[in-house]
Formats: structure tokens, sequence, C-alpha cells
């Protein structure tokens, strides 16, 4: 069983089920970078580890005009449509 704190100062925790896992991740997962500084460090690091241990995958890597604005709808779309997964990187 998994416990998952939740930071919202509830007495009682709410019992959340974890989805199902396949066991394997295939496909094409997408990186976006927002911009922030040493975001590109975080996200080229994961990018290694996930190659290493996910060699059914394809990385395509992404990145944000700026932080301070939502990504454009250009960019969500293209991330989109050639993803299966995708991870944004916050750093600082």
């Amino acid at each position: 069983m998994t416990t998952i704190l939740d930071p919202t100062d509830e007495r009682e925790p709410v019992h959340r089920q974890l989805t199902l896992r396949s066991g394997s991740i295939t496909g094409n997962v997408a990186l976006l970078d927002i911009s922030k500084p040493r975001g590109n460090v975080l996200l080229d690091r994961l990018e290694a580890l996930l190659q290493d241990r996910l060699p059914g995958i394809t990385v395509n890597r992404y990145a944000k005009p700026t932080f301070t604005k939502p990504a454009p709808d250009d960019l969500r779309a293209e991330i989109a449509r050639g993803n299966d997964f995708i991870i944004e990187g916050l750093a600082d």
C-alpha cells in the first residue's frame, strides 16, 4: 500500500488509488523546458536517465519562449501531436 501525503492539512488523508501501470513505457516522451534558469541542466540529466533505463522511448525536447507566460498554442499542439508522454522541467 502506498501512502500519499497531502500538504493541504487534511486531518484524515484521502485514500487515492494509483492507476494501474503497464510495466513498460514505449513511444515518444516530450521534455518541456519552461525556460527558467538551469531547467535545461535538469532535463539533460533526466533525458540521459530515461534513455538509459527505457530503451524503447524516443525523447523529444521543447522549450517555451519564456517562463512568464503559458506555452504558445502552436507549441502545445506540436507536443500533443508528436508525443505519448510529457515531462515539464522546472528549476532555478
